[in-house]
């Protein structure tokens, strides 16, 4: 195990919320919270390789236009955030993890991206993503052990906040790639509902799966960037709902370590008084892989497709195949139906039990930067369109993190990360 063993001493690591506090107070300038995290980077990026862009001197500069205004532009004034280069920033180049796109600068924001300037964030730069987030790894690093990967395809954004080089940075998730490497990292990652958040202007966007989330290091970063961005506030009592712990159909590939983490989550949630049960989803949950598989290949070889006619060559061998596959209109057609279904069958299960708790990942981070990591636990979820949190609770046997995931109905975003303050409060202090 290889750890980037040099702590953070400076500013950049205090968590998004102290920091929006403290600035807000006048007690730190943006301009040095900035620094430090600019610092970090220089330190340590090579290794990590978290970044595909920076300008430090524009980051700069956005710090100081913070600092010198006379009025608070919003919840996240001054705070540095790290932006997926998926997502379009009309002041950075946005590559879409492809050479195909080196040097490309879109003339607008990313509704998402505008949002975070509008919320008063500093758009530190952009995060390394892999081709159009595809699911193979690009090298980055995992700052627990470099000899690991960080996962995909937010993996840079999730290396990035691991280390301490930025307090937040956002992601996007087809299959499992925000949740995923949230957890590989020792991190709380938050993937919205479907359209929980704004997607507007995301390039190439699979409708019925690409899902936009965030990263952080506390559930409180959590919302605070939630109600920043979105406007929508949390309810101050979220109640204790009952809580299913799902193993899904796909338990038996779950490492040792990971289903020893959901378990005794769901013990020390019991022993504070909710009522844990255990449940089964329904019967429609038994193949829906396939759906899934239909519906990713079928919208992204039509989002894509100018890429794919004009450039196949250039692609990696997973969007080759993307590209190359022929599903039907009418094989996406039941695909679609199949995923209707099974969300209609979750949302009478989630009625009584508004709240599950489920594996993150199948275990630890694979310990190479090459493995196609395995988005099991995360890809029934995506389809089905609702929030999902990891929180990290555990470590595996090799001392790498080990979270657990909670999943909501769809748009119970806002009680999903109440619910979810709550929830680790109790695991970190039972």
């Amino acid at each position: 195990m290889r750890p980037l063993n040099d702590a953070p001493t400076g500013l950049n690591s205090l968590t998004a919320f102290d920091a929006a506090q403290r600035v807000a107070a006048g007690e730190i300038t943006s301009e040095s919270l900035v620094s430090d995290c600019l610092a970090r980077i220089q330190s340590n990026n090579e290794m990590l390789g978290a970044w595909i862009y920076l300008d430090a001197d524009y980051a700069l500069a956005q710090a100081r236009r913070y600092d010198q205004s006379d009025v608070l532009v919003g919840p996240l004034h001054g705070v540095p955030v790290g932006v997926k280069d998926v997502l379009d920033t009309y002041d950075m180049p946005t590559e879409y993890g492809s050479d195909i796109y080196k040097g490309h600068r879109p003339i607008r924001d990313s509704a998402c991206v505008a949002a975070l300037r509008a919320a008063g964030a500093v758009i530190l730069g952009k995060t390394t993503t892999t081709q159009f987030a595809s699911p193979l790894p690009v090298g980055v690093r995992n700052p627990h052990d470099v000899d690991r990967t960080a996962g995909v395809s937010s993996s840079g954004s999730a290396a990035a906040v691991a280390d301490f080089m930025v307090p937040l940075a956002n992601g996007t998730q087809t299959g499992g790639s925000v949740i995923l490497p949230a957890s590989f990292c020792g991190l709380v990652g938050y993937k919205a509902s479907l359209n929980g958040l704004d997607r507007t202007g995301i390039a190439g966007l699979k409708k019925s799966l690409d899902t936009l989330g965030y990263f952080a290091r506390c559930v409180e970063d959590i919302k605070l960037v939630y109600e920043a961005v979105t406007g929508f506030f949390l309810p101050e009592d979220p109640g204790r709902p009952n809580i299913g712990v799902c193993r899904t159909p796909l338990w038996d590939e779950a490492e040792p370590c990971a289903q020893t983490a959901l378990e005794e989550a769901a013990s020390k949630l019991s022993g504070v008084g909710y009522n844990v049960r255990d449940i089964c989803l329904p019967p429609q949950f038994d193949s829906i892989e396939q759906p899934f598989r239909v519906i990713s290949n079928y919208e992204g070889k039509n989002a894509l497709a100018d890429e794919f006619r004009n450039h196949m060559s250039n692609m990696n061998s997973w969007m080759q195949e993307t590209g190359n596959s022929n599903w039907s209109e009418k094989d996406y057609c039941v695909a679609v139906c199949a995923a209707d279904t099974a969300r209609s069958a979750l949302g009478s299960l989630l009625k009584d039990t508004p709240i599950l708790l489920t594996p993150s990942t199948a275990g630890e981070a694979p310990p190479d930067l090459e493995s196609v990591t395995m988005s099991s636990f995360n890809r029934m979820w995506t389809l089905m369109h609702g929030p999902t949190m990891t929180l990290p609770v555990s470590a595996g046997p090799n001392g790498m993190p080990v979270g657990i995931q909670i999943v909501a109905g769809v748009g119970e975003d806002a009680l999903l990360i109440a619910r979810s303050l709550e929830i680790m409060r109790i695991l970190q202090s039972v």
